[in-house]
């Protein structure tokens, strides 16, 4: 029987992406159809990073269509584009840089930092080009974690290059600091003038992705990011602790009031496994962060348990998805690097940077 890329196209209509829980025709991710004789071939190109799952993908759609289409030999090939998309009215992209995604939380102690690094680099891990911007101003954390020691340089004399630790890029005010254990004792306004030039004088090298790592609260520093950043999405990091949810939620609400969309929640510290005996506790309590998704019509992207390796990780400059890539923590990391963004995929893309054709006809 002589197959069609229309009989392509159907079959791949009743197999669903795993990631996307949507079919990949409806996600659009089916391209280059080509069919000569019995042989089949076609590209995947998924709009978001997931690079550990590119072989699992392609033998998947492989299988699936060789069983709809009897007698056919299928080569799929699998890859991934990021493009940018569309953020606040009125705020434009920073170049070189095609989506923000802002970690937040309402309170300080809930593992937040360490989350948005683990998160940036499971989404380079994923394949994608990932920097960190450290908006801690008063307490950076990121040099630390990334293990990255020295001050960038400008080539032009305007500009700062990004650091580089682990594969992603890095900016943050530790790297201006000569002493470790100076204060930054500034009000609020040189806090966020400084944010600003963090980002806005820093060479950022083609970023699919840049990582936002805020500090606690809901004051200037978040403020400035809602109303002079190009925010994609914001991350809410928690822990199940009834004080922590009160926090979070506030943050959450920020976020809303600022027309900046809500990728989802994650929980951070859900169990504690006694690494003595085995035993699993709840110790700030269960369920919190999946009742505040219900509660506000948010998704919960994944809990993390609180276990030692990843405070020792952190602190080492080797984060767990690079100490430990292949561990359970690591993959639990990458599996919430991969929904956050499906979420930024599934968003309207920014064709802020397309000119209209112009096109002159003759009467």
């Amino acid at each position: 029987m002589a197959y069609t890329e229309a009989d392509v196209q159907a079959a791949m209509k009743t197999l669903v992406d795993a990631n996307t829980k949507k079919d990949f025709v409806a996600g659009k991710s089916v391209k280059n159809i080509k069919v000569s004789g019995d042989a089949v071939t076609l590209d995947i190109q998924l709009g978001y990073p997931a690079a550990s799952v590119w072989g699992e993908i392609k033998a998947t759609v492989e299988a699936h269509l060789a069983a709809a289409l009897p007698g056919t030999t299928v080569t799929a090939s699998v890859s991934s584009k990021v493009v940018p998309h569309a953020v606040q009215r009125g705020v434009k992209l920073v170049e070189g840089v095609k989506n923000i995604i802002a970690v937040a939380s309402g309170k300080g102690g809930v593992g937040k930092s360490t989350t948005a690094v683990n998160l940036a680099l499971a989404l380079a891990a994923e394949g994608a080009r990932v920097g960190v911007l450290d908006a801690d101003i008063y307490g950076p954390s990121q040099p630390t974690m990334l293990g990255i020691a020295g001050k960038p340089v400008s080539k032009d004399g305007q500009s700062m290059e990004a650091m580089s630790g682990h594969g992603i890029q890095a900016m943050s005010i530790g790297f201006m600091i000569d002493n470790d254990d100076a204060p930054m004792i500034w009000r609020g306004p040189m806090a966020s003038q400084a944010l600003d030039q963090l980002l806005h004088q820093t060479h950022w090298d083609n970023l699919d992705y840049l990582v936002v790592d805020l500090p606690p609260g809901t004051g200037d520093i978040q403020l400035t990011l809602a109303q002079k950043f190009p925010v994609t999405g914001a991350v809410i990091v928690t822990t199940p602790q009834d004080i922590a949810l009160m926090d979070a939620k506030k943050g959450l609400k920020m976020f809303e009031k600022t027309s900046i969309k809500i990728l989802g929640i994650i929980e951070n510290m859900s169990t504690h496994i006694c690494s003595n005996c085995g035993h699993e506790e709840h110790i700030f309590g269960a369920g919190g962060g999946e009742k505040m998704c219900a509660d506000y019509h948010t998704e919960f992207l994944g809990s993390l348990p609180l276990d030692i390796r990843i405070r020792e990780q952190a602190d080492s400059g080797r984060p767990t998805v690079v100490a430990d890539p292949d561990g359970t923590i690591a993959k639990v990391y990458k599996q919430i690097a991969r929904r956050v963004a499906v979420k930024v995929a599934e968003m309207a893309q920014d064709h802020s940077a397309v000119f209209p054709k112009i096109v002159v006809q003759n009467t």
